[in-house]
């Protein structure tokens, strides 16, 4: 089978741009992927997702690419803009879904949504899912993702529904102080009119969405958008009979959690489980 080389959209973003412009010269140059990771002494895998946009280099590459190709700082005129785009295209969508939507409603099996995080917490989090990445692009990722609340601040923030896995609750990450101060911000969010908490408890047992998390946006004068997100991947469903199909899951999901007072109270009680002991007196 002969090698179809993916489709670049370098108008999209100054992230599209970069990795065209890799492509672009390398062809000119008549370089295969494999001999320019050669000639850079950069792996091939990674160099084929930066030229994909999938990603973006966190190290000198771009001064690579200019030596190599002559191109006198463009790459690394690129880079400075392309590092300021805080989300890789294939969250794009989805942030820009969420920014517009009147309803927001998730279920989360793994972690916290990111739209109720805390700053050290979303750290943690981020760290694990990308252990190798260096500190400027975690806390890069940290920024955008904690810049996203600012929705549940405006004036006329969206009606927000949130199911948690009770595995969200006492999966440890970060520490008991982190747990605790995430659990103690959650409590503080379920006060706020339009966010409600539920909590599914494994006594619910299983269901159709188990292992991901599912996200359901409502734009008035829009059909309704649904989002699957597991920890390598997400797909915006748009065909309105799967939609259909995950609203019904989400509904009976909600069905089976905890009632608002009683998932309150289960966050309280896991709080106390997440209070770090005290060293006895001597």
């Amino acid at each position: 089978m002969t090698f179809q080389p993916r489709e670049l959209f370098p108008d999209r973003s100054a992230r599209d741009l970069f990795g065209a412009e890799i492509r672009r010269h390398r062809e000119k140059a008549d370089l295969s992927l494999r001999r320019l990771s050669e000639v850079l002494n950069y792996s091939k895998s990674h160099l084929a997702r930066i030229e994909a946009a999938e990603c973006l280099p966190y190290d000198d590459l771009p001064s690579k690419l200019d030596a190599c190709f002559g191109t006198d700082g463009m790459f690394a005129r690129l880079y400075a803009l392309a590092k300021n785009e805080p989300f890789p295209r294939k969250y794009r969508r989805m942030i820009e879904l969420e920014s517009r939507a009147a309803i927001i409603e998730q279920y989360v099996a793994a972690t916290f949504p990111g739209l109720l995080q805390t700053p050290e917490l979303a750290e943690h989090s981020l760290r694990s899912g990308f252990p190798h990445a260096p500190d400027a692009e975690i806390q890069a990722m940290v920024k955008a993702r904690i810049d996203r609340q600012v929705l549940l601040a405006r004036v006329k923030p969206p009606r927000c529904w949130f199911v948690l896995d009770e595995a969200v609750l006492r999966r440890p990450v970060g520490g008991p102080a982190v747990m605790r101060d995430q659990l103690s911000s959650l409590l503080e969010r379920g006060t706020q009119s339009h966010v409600t908490i539920q909590v599914l408890p494994f006594t619910a047992g299983g269901h159709a969405e188990a292992g991901g998390s599912l996200t359901l946006f409502t734009t008035p004068g829009e059909p309704p958008v649904a989002y699957d997100e597991s920890s390598q991947s997400g797909l915006i469903v748009e065909d309105q009979g799967d939609v259909a199909q995950r609203r019904e899951n989400y509904d009976l999901l909600r069905a089976m959690a905890l009632s608002p007072r009683d998932s309150e109270a289960m966050i309280r009680a896991v709080m106390e489980d997440w209070t770090p002991c005290q060293p006895p007196r001597t």
